[in-house]
């Protein structure tokens, strides 16, 4: 009863604590998209002279040694005013992923509490379109990997896999392969609870359960799922390719299978079109279906004859 009470005050203390931080967060992120609609209007008066200044060299049919002066200034000063709003929104996209990572933790916190929200209720309760739709809320809001100019994606971003000394943190979702009722495997989406450093293995509850037998898996047995997606207008080598042998999430189910990319995104906003493998069919594979980039993940096993 003591480690209960204990546990409840950590927890409830966490929130407070947690609740503090997302608001202060919150009014930094107001700031700096203030800061943004100011840097934007100030630059637009210099974009405008630009234009005019276009206008009248079309007008007079002639480059003069002073339009080329001025029209050099005028590019110049933009050059620099699209920096300093990139910098506003790379600083804004920090705040955002700043105020995410601590939603996560609180609800962490409260999942130790016993304290829920309706957009968070315990998956005891849970009914199966909820889940559903939370699923389909977390691939909408994975952010889009944006690197500066010359930066490679990093690891979890699309199919880029983790290095191979990652260790997901408590609360992240993974692919789990874990043993079915009937005795078979099979990948599901899971949670991770806790990682033990000693032995080397993931303790994960199933999502799409709660209050059964917590998994206790290998590393072998975990993949991390994507912490960002791949923009396939600048990154597409962060992305499977067509044909590629993968593990997707089966739409309105919490398991993985084994499929091949039929066509990759072609926009930030797109999911994959995936076959899977589907004995009921002629070729083996199931007609194209989407699955978002947050729950396609690399297959190593090997492919079916």
């Amino acid at each position: 009863m003591a480690c209960q009470l204990t546990g409840y005050r950590s927890g409830t203390m966490a929130l407070v604590s947690a609740d503090t931080k997302i608001a202060e967060l919150l009014t930094e992120l107001h700031q700096l998209i203030k800061q943004t609609q100011e840097e934007r209007s100030r630059s637009e008066h210099n974009l405008l002279n630009i234009q005019k200044t276009h206008e009248r060299m079309q007008t007079e049919n002639k480059t003069s040694p002073y339009y080329r002066t001025k029209l050099r200034g005028l590019y110049t000063t933009a050059k620099a005013d699209a920096e300093a709003e990139c910098s506003i929104l790379r600083h804004a996209l920090d705040k955002i992923a700043d105020i995410k990572s601590l939603l996560e933790e609180r609800r962490i916190a409260a999942k130790m509490a016993g304290v829920y929200s309706d957009s968070d209720p315990p998956r005891k309760t849970m009914r199966r379109g909820v889940l559903m739709t939370l699923l389909q809320q977390s691939a909408m809001t994975l952010p889009l990997w944006i690197g500066k100019p010359g930066d490679s994606p990093p690891p979890l971003c699309g199919a880029i896999p983790a290095n191979s000394d990652y260790v997901a943190k408590q609360g992240d979702k993974v692919a789990a392969r874990v043993k079915a009722v009937d005795g078979d495997e099979q990948w599901i989406l899971a949670e991770v609870v806790s990682y033990n450093h000693s032995t080397n293995k993931y303790e994960v509850d199933d999502i799409d359960e709660e209050g059964k037998e917590r998994h206790t898996l290998s590393r072998r047995r975990i993949i991390p799922l994507p912490q960002w997606k791949a923009n396939p207008e600048t990154d597409p080598e962060a992305l499977f390719s067509k044909d590629q042998l993968v593990l997707a999430l089966y739409p309105q189910t919490t398991c993985f299978y084994r499929a091949l990319i039929h066509t990759p995104p072609h926009r930030p906003q797109d999911d994959y079109s995936v076959l899977f493998e589907d004995t009921s069919y002629a070729d083996g594979y199931s007609p194209p279906l989407n699955v978002a980039q947050r729950y396609v993940v690399a297959c190593k096993e090997n492919k079916k004859k």
